[in-house]
């Protein structure tokens, strides 16, 4: 199978009991969560585990955090241990619909302190894709070391993905959007919600791009470097747009595919994206068409969000499989 490298934050959401909100919100269960660390377990899950390039305190959220990605089988070639910061900390409010807000308690923490060139040479030419998120983009030393492993590996036959997973009180003024297009520039796949395009990000949209066309989204996308864009709409389903130069793509044209998405018993949202993110990987770095690759994505999505907590229901591939047979996939 392909080797893949995830980069990015692991951290503790605290859920609420109930759909409260956080004024009200008396009792919350810890869980593990950062979206690199969902998509990492969620490709473990399925079936090969990744490299994980994080760092995590040397606090007891640390250790839980650490003996959480060894239960789930994520390697442990690259996970960092820093004595000198503490965890990251996402109280997590859910509405009735099970969609989610974070409060974020993230300064100087552990996975804002990942520094360049710690992927050394030899290990990134090992690598034949490398995703990362953008709440690394929010603070450095973490900025410059994103930014730097997906530089080292763009124009190389590596593929490079990224998914913006836009968290606008991280970040001050206008960094948001001047370090998530400078990482549009650099990779060849984004994943992103409508949400997450925030005005300004995209050149050629409108001033509120989640009132926008998906497959408008997905064009914008591309036409700043990716050659594949994925853009999901919740229980909507996905949308893809993938120029000619993608590798999915067998065609002469842009190639546009679409997902109708798939019910599900839903209790959280918290992580779907990146569970869709972790299916979207593994199909497309095993050489499936981009439709197959939407669909199994969604699957995996739809899976996730029958459990509190990001990581919970990730679904190993056969719960996936079984899921698309019993509904004629």
């Amino acid at each position: 199978m392909t080797e893949i490298l995830v980069t990015g934050e692991t951290l503790i959401d605290f859920l609420p009991d109930g759909n409260a909100d956080l004024v009200d919100t008396e009792t919350f269960h810890r869980r593990a969560g950062g979206a690199p660390a969902n998509v990492a377990v969620g490709l473990a899950r399925l079936g090969e585990p990744p490299l994980f390039w994080t760092r995590l305190a040397e606090d007891p959220l640390g250790d839980h955090l650490a003996a959480t990605l060894t239960e789930n089988d994520v390697r442990p070639d690259l996970i960092e241990r820093d004595p000198e910061a503490d965890t990251t900390l996402a109280f997590v409010s859910l509405d009735p619909d099970a969609d989610r807000a974070f409060s974020f308690h993230r300064h100087g923490t552990a996975d804002t302190r990942l520094r360049p060139g710690t992927v050394d040479d030899d290990t990134l030419a090992g690598v034949e894709w490398v995703h990362a998120g953008g709440v690394a983009l929010a603070d450095e030393p973490s900025r410059s070391a994103t930014i730097d492993l997906l530089e080292r590996a763009s124009g190389t036959d590596t593929v490079v993905s990224f998914d913006p997973n836009t968290r606008p009180e991280l970040f001050e003024g206008d960094d948001l959007v001047t370090t998530c297009r400078r990482a549009f520039t650099l990779v060849d796949v984004v994943k992103a919600s409508s949400e997450d395009l925030l005005p300004g990000l995209l050149d050629g949209v409108d001033a509120d791009p989640a009132r926008a066309d998906p497959t408008v989204l997905a064009r914008g996308i591309c036409d700043q470097g990716p050659h594949t864009a994925l853009v999901t709409r919740g229980p909507d389903g996905p949308v893809a747009h993938a120029t000619p130069a993608a590798p999915w793509n067998p065609r002469d044209e842009t190639l546009v595919v679409d997902h109708p998405g798939y019910d599900a018993d839903t209790v959280d949202t918290t992580g779907a994206g990146d569970a869709f993110t972790a299916g979207a990987i593994r199909s497309l770095a095993d050489e499936e068409s981009l439709e197959t690759a939407l669909g199994f994505a969604n699957a995996v999505a739809a899976q996730s969000t029958t459990a509190k907590g990001a990581m919970a229901a990730l679904p190993a591939r056969e719960t996936v499989d079984r899921f698309r047979e019993r509904r004629g996939d």
